[in-house]
């Protein structure tokens, strides 16, 4: 065998060369990630950006707007406060004008303090008092007298004289106290009548009650009050003389209309 066919013969790879760079241009011609994931992640990072744009604009905005807000709260605020300080100002100045006022009558009132001392004071006295002293004045007159006249050492005669005055005071002191009128005691009730149901007709049973007349009695206002469960009682007040009709008798009388009327009861009584 020749040493070329040897040559021939062995398994060489002359060519791997050639392979190897054909190799290498497949892998550079391969594409990487594709353009539409590219294109995708640039759009979302680029949202974010604008997103955080937006967010900071936002803040930006609501930041001058709380500021114009405050600013504006300031101002109103002060001008109140000047508006007050106008108001107290001048309520000072009529303070000190009245104080002003004050300090001049004063001082012309501390000047003139012979006029003040020679005027005379006034007895602090009513026209009751003065009536009585004046009526009190004969009376005692009289007394006087009559204690002059009255001797505690004289004779019947005297005596039956002193006892016949004594009658006479006593007769006159009695015809006075006969003629005043004499103070009627009476007193305000306040009633409430209450019927037997919804049903019952609450003007016909005021009607009752007040169709009931005594010597002595007056009716007043009334008013319906409710109780409940759409039942209403009537409250009316009345003015009644002490001597002549009492508590019992109005209850009596108001019972009496029991086809309107269940119970009576005294809400106040006063004594007038």
């Amino acid at each position: 065998m020749s040493s070329v066919d040897f040559f021939a013969q062995d398994k060489i790879w002359f060519e791997k060369p050639r392979y190897d760079e054909a190799e290498r241009r497949f892998y550079e011609k391969q594409p990487g990630p594709s353009e539409e994931t590219q294109d995708a992640g640039a759009n979302s990072i680029l949202q974010d950006i604008a997103r955080a744009r937006e967010n900071i604009q936002k803040s930006l905005a609501g930041t001058t707007g709380t500021g114009a807000g405050d600013q504006g709260e300031l101002v109103s605020r002060m001008k109140t406060l000047e508006q007050e300080n106008q108001s107290l100002q001048k309520v000072v100045e009529d303070l000190r004008s009245a104080l002003s006022k004050l300090e001049s009558r004063v001082a012309v009132l501390e000047k003139s303090p012979v006029a003040a001392a020679s005027a005379p004071a006034a007895p602090c006295t009513n026209g009751t008092a003065t009536k009585q002293q004046k009526s009190s004045a004969p009376v005692d007159e009289d007394d006087d007298d009559e204690d002059d006249d009255f001797d505690l050492f004289g004779s019947d005669e005297d005596d039956t004289e002193a006892e016949k005055i004594k009658q006479q005071r006593v007769t006159e002191y009695a015809a006075r106290k006969a003629k005043k009128p004499a103070l009627i005691a009476k007193s305000s009730i306040l009633l409430d009548v209450k019927p037997w149901d919804d049903d019952t007709d609450m003007g016909k049973l005021e009607e009752c009650v007040r169709s009931i007349q005594a010597d002595g009695l007056l009716w007043g206002v009334s008013k319906l009050v409710p109780v409940g469960y759409g039942i209403r009682k009537l409250q009316i007040a009345c003015v009644v003389e002490d001597d002549k009709v009492g508590t019992d008798l109005l209850e009596e009388e108001i019972t009496k209309f029991e086809d309107y009327i269940q119970s009576v009861d005294i809400a106040a009584f006063n004594k007038i």
